[in-house]
């Protein structure tokens, strides 16, 4: 069971297996009143559908809604509650959370705008979370199961497993198909840690039903999820240590943005340990967190542990060996049609794809429809899939990385434009990041970039829209935006890639041709 950070046991959850569902307040009820309705009755099948889909998360709704609206007809199967990881125990209720942290650092360090605040302004935890569940139920609606129903959705609840490759068995009800889609996501994995099983530790899926801040937090691990919740619980007043195996922060993004990230988080009073080697977690009068960074011993007591590493497929229960389906501990094997090796069946989302992000599940489920329904040969390797971890500031990117290129032999021209020399953001003092465009050396064909900023989530769409649609960055610079914004330091690469084009003898050229005219 979850504790607080006083020990003492958090509500029983309102649904028996919804650990997401805690506390029994009015706005869980009306989640799970929204995405697994108690009094729900499971319609009475089609005598054959032209989709079911198997999982109510991103992925699974987009594929139902979509071939619904087209007229298919679609059967939809959730176990558990509809919407998946990211209306529960992911995007949303993190970024809930992190919109009260933000506030509660941007009071902190309002001095530096000489506006001044009483010594005694407090973060009330209790509020901040019953804040984001009110959210969560309020968006809730849209992924409910009565909105798909009206959709012209038939929405089973209950565990599929497939009889052959024409039926699908939910709970002793036959689902007969021509197509099937399998969107059944992933879920949290704990690595073996020595101890680890001795304690009640919180995942993703339990760290958002707290409902007292923990003074004493630790978090292994320093991906997305680690790192944003590890200055989100800073933010709000927690004493924060953070553990990672590896050197720094976000080891998969560039270095250089990682390490603006990793100051501002111990700005904001996260303690990390890096390099950890050697952890342990030990019970008996509270937890504590034994690790070796830097050949240094920590031994530190803590009150609540959050694990953020590690992911499995939810595979289990489908009985895909029946169908010829492979899969393995990253999850259903697909090609680039999204197709599994059984030619009937399909996937889509974080079950397949190494890209876990709702916006990636959603356009894959869109090839779905379209190569299921219409016999289409759309790819996935067709898709620009940029990312943003929601950290302050903000890392995001598309495309390659620098080593990615350097891999596979593309040779690349860089451009980098530092926030220190935009006129917005040393205003708003913001000015530590930057945003790095890579193109194919030689021209202003963008092949990746990576942008530092508060919102860089959002300024990387009007990257990700010019590589997908082929347009350069020459482009990008003859395109007017708004002064003074952030998103001008995006024109000043492209100001940048212009100067390039003046070589010795464009410039000993024009220089002869000024000399004519005079």
């Amino acid at each position: 069971m979850i504790r607080d950070s006083n020990a003492a046991v958090v509500d029983e959850p309102v649904l028996q297996g919804f650990p997401q569902t805690r506390p029994n307040d009015e706005f869980n009820r009306n989640l799970v009143g929204n995405v697994h309705p108690t009094e729900w009755k499971n319609p009475t099948p089609d005598a054959r559908y032209n989709l079911v889909v198997i999982g109510a998360g991103t992925a699974g709704l987009v594929t139902a809604v979509g071939a619904a609206g087209l007229g298919a007809k679609v059967a939809l199967v959730e176990r558990s509650m509809m919407g998946g990881d990211c209306l529960n125990v992911g995007c949303v209720p993190s970024k809930g959370m992190i919109s009260a942290a933000r506030v509660a650092a941007a009071v902190k360090n309002a001095g530096r705008f000489g506006v001044n605040v009483p010594d005694d302004v407090r973060v009330d935890f209790t509020k901040v979370m019953e804040r984001m569940r009110r959210l969560r139920a309020h968006i809730s609606h849209n992924d409910s199961a009565a909105r798909f129903r009206d959709l012209g959705v038939d929405v089973y609840f209950g565990q599929a497993r497939f009889d052959d490759s024409s039926t699908v068995d939910v709970d002793g009800t036959k689902l007969k198909f021509k197509r099937a889609v399998i969107a059944t996501g992933a879920r949290a994995a704990a690595p073996p840690i020595p101890g680890l099983e001795s304690v009640d530790y919180l995942t993703n899926e339990t760290v958002f039903s707290l409902t007292e801040l923990p003074q004493r937090l630790g978090i292994v691990g320093a991906g997305p999820i680690g790192c944003e919740l590890a200055q989100t619980f800073a933010q709000l007043g927690s004493e924060v240590l953070l553990v990672e195996s590896e050197h720094g922060v976000l080891p998969r993004e560039d270095r250089q943005a990682a390490a603006i990230v990793q100051q501002a988080m111990l700005h904001d009073g996260v303690k990390l340990l890096c390099c950890g080697r050697k952890l342990e977690i030990k019970s008996g009068g509270g937890i504590r967190l034994t690790v070796e960074s830097h050949s240094k011993r920590y031994d530190e007591p803590i009150d609540q542990l959050l694990i953020a590493v590690g992911r499995a497929p939810n595979v289990e229960g489908l009985n895909l060996d029946a169908v010829n389906v492979e899969y393995n501990e990253k999850g259903v094997t697909v090609n680039d049609h999204m197709q599994t090796t059984n030619a009937r069946i399909y996937a889509a989302g974080d079950i397949c794809s190494p890209y876990q992000f709702t916006h990636a599940a959603d356009f894959m489920a869109r090839i779905v429809i379209q190569n299921t329904l219409f016999k289409g040969r759309k790819k996935s390797s067709d898709l620009t899939i940029p990312w943003s971890t929601y950290t302050s500031p903000e890392i995001a990117h598309v495309g390659l990385y620098e080593h990615e290129a350097i891999e596979q032999g593309i040779e690349l021209d860089t451009y980098v434009q530092h926030f220190s020399d935009v006129d917005r953001a040393i205003l708003e003092g913001d000015d530590e990041g930057f945003v790095k465009v890579h193109t194919k050396q030689g021209s202003d064909q963008i092949l990746g970039a990576t942008i530092v900023a508060r919102n860089a989530g959002d300024m990387i769409s009007e990257i990700t829209l010019a590589m997908t649609h082929g347009l350069g960055l020459a482009k990008i610079g003859n395109s007017i935006h708004p002064y003074p914004t952030q998103a001008e330091a995006i024109r000043k690469l492209g100001d940048q890639y212009s100067r390039t084009r003046l070589t010795p003898f464009v410039k000993a050229a024009f220089h002869k041709w000024l000399a004519w005219t005079r």
